[in-house]
């Protein structure tokens, strides 16, 4: 995967500086640089042949209107997952809405300033960027950058310390008029190569064997952080990852993976 960067490409940022958006942000990480005619670079797996690496992503997924049902009870957070990514001491990268930080401030902050963890953006409002995508609302052209941006004053006002330069577009819908509204926001938008298939399943062994069918060295594999939406989940992580590690294996963060393929370009 011949990429470049416009960051020095480093698999470990610097914690603890004070937060601001990416755009203006002096920590060391690796981006992608910009795609033809300067839009926002998509970034879907690390290389093939640099190791059996795979990142483990997780969408704490929140939509902006959502906040009559937390309060009624449905639980959009899943705690019990990131204490299992604890105990296995597996590292991954959270994409999160920044309504998802403001209703679990706690969480937020406690899983931002974790080493084992990097939080991403996965917009403030959860709606999507393009029309017809699984049914969700829409943000206008207008109010992309804004949306993005928002979720990141939300992470610094609930002290997530270092948020990454990493986006992830609302149920992985984009076209080339977001990917220019966002080029100014300074991220790289992070797709991947292997979904999970765990939103509203039932079955924890058919979430682990898709993920074990889909994984190749430099894997970015989809999950998700919502009990109400996927609660079999953490189940399906029990299985997966010893047998990744089985098969030799290294879980690593989206970071290292963009790092490994700027070392490519």
């Amino acid at each position: 995967m011949a990429v470049t960067t416009s960051h020095a490409p480093s698999p470990h940022p610097r914690r603890g500086a004070r937060s601001r958006r990416p755009l203006e942000s002096d920590t060391a990480c690796p981006t992608l640089a910009a795609g033809p005619a300067g839009v926002t670079p998509v970034f879907e797996h690390g290389p093939r042949d640099g190791g059996k690496t795979v990142a483990l992503t997780f969408d704490a997924d929140m939509t902006a209107d959502q906040g009559p049902r937390a309060a009624a009870g449905e639980h959009f957070d899943h705690p019990r997952l990131i204490g299992t990514l604890r105990e296995l001491k597996v590292p991954a990268t959270v994409f999160m809405t920044g309504r998802w930080a403001e209703e679990y401030p706690d969480q937020a902050r406690s899983i931002g300033r974790d080493p084992l963890f990097e939080v991403a953006n996965h917009s403030y409002s959860h709606y999507a960027f393009t029309a017809d995508c699984y049914g969700l609302p829409t943000v206008t052209r207008e109010r992309m950058r804004a949306d993005v941006e928002r979720a990141y004053a939300a992470f610094r006002t609930v002290g997530v310390p270092d948020p990454m330069p990493y986006f992830r577009f609302p149920g992985g819908c984009y076209d080339r008029r977001a990917l220019k509204a966002l080029t100014p926001a300074g991220v790289t938008a992070v797709q991947w190569d292997v979904v999970g298939g765990d939103a509203f399943a039932t079955d924890p062994r058919a979430v682990a064997r898709q993920v074990l069918d889909g994984v190749r060295p430099g894997s970015v594999v989809v999950l998700h952080c919502t009990r109400s939406a996927a609660p079999t989940t953490e189940e399906a992580v029990r299985t997966v990852v010893p047998e990744l590690r089985r098969q030799g294996y290294r879980f690593v963060k989206v970071s290292e993976l963009i790092g490994a393929a700027n070392g490519r370009g």
